[in-house]
């Protein structure tokens, strides 16, 4: 998978809408109580750790939770573990949107457990990727999208944190 425009999309969609401008302060830190750990896999396949960048550290900083991108076979995955129900949490369409790439809704698929994943195709510059993204709170109840994963931590919590996973391939 291409590095450049795809994990600066990567990047943008674990963070809040934030200008596309280079950033040369240190980020910020934001502690976080109850972090459990990132997971080791995801349907079913390892996740290989990818080190974070510069840029990355811009887009997160004053996330109010902690986000990490990994290696999944042929996958890049971007996992987002959120402390408390945040508008700073964007859809990863905006995000791909915001980085120039035509955005094209596709139908929900269902993860490896049978819950739904919101679903899109970005296209740039002749490269055509699969993304699609899903929200579990710490019971394990699933969102296909984060404007329903928002309303209803929000008003009805089930859990007291949630993992936003955004899985991104090559087509």
């Amino acid at each position: 998978m291409k590095t450049g425009g795809i994990l600066l999309a990567l990047a943008l969609a674990a963070s809040a809408a934030a200008p596309l401008i280079p950033h040369a302060h240190a980020p910020q830190v934001v502690a976080h109580s109850g972090f459990p750990g990132w997971p080791h896999e995801f349907e079913g396949v390892a996740l290989e750790r990818i080190p974070a960048s510069a840029q990355d550290a811009f887009f997160t900083r004053d996330f109010p939770g902690r986000v990490a991108r990994f290696a999944a076979r042929d996958r890049q995955i971007v996992i987002r573990w959120v402390s408390s129900p945040t508008r700073r949490l964007h859809p990863a369409s905006h995000c791909f949107t915001g980085a120039g790439y035509a955005v094209e809704p596709l139908p929900m698929r269902r993860s490896r457990d049978g819950e739904l994943m919101g679903c899109f195709a970005a296209r740039k510059n002749g490269e055509t990727l699969h993304v699609c993204e899903q929200l579990r709170d710490s019971t394990g109840a699933s969102s296909p999208d984060v404007s329903s994963w928002y309303w209803h931590a929000l008003i009805a919590p089930a859990g007291n944190s949630w993992w936003s996973y955004v899985s991104v391939e090559r087509v």
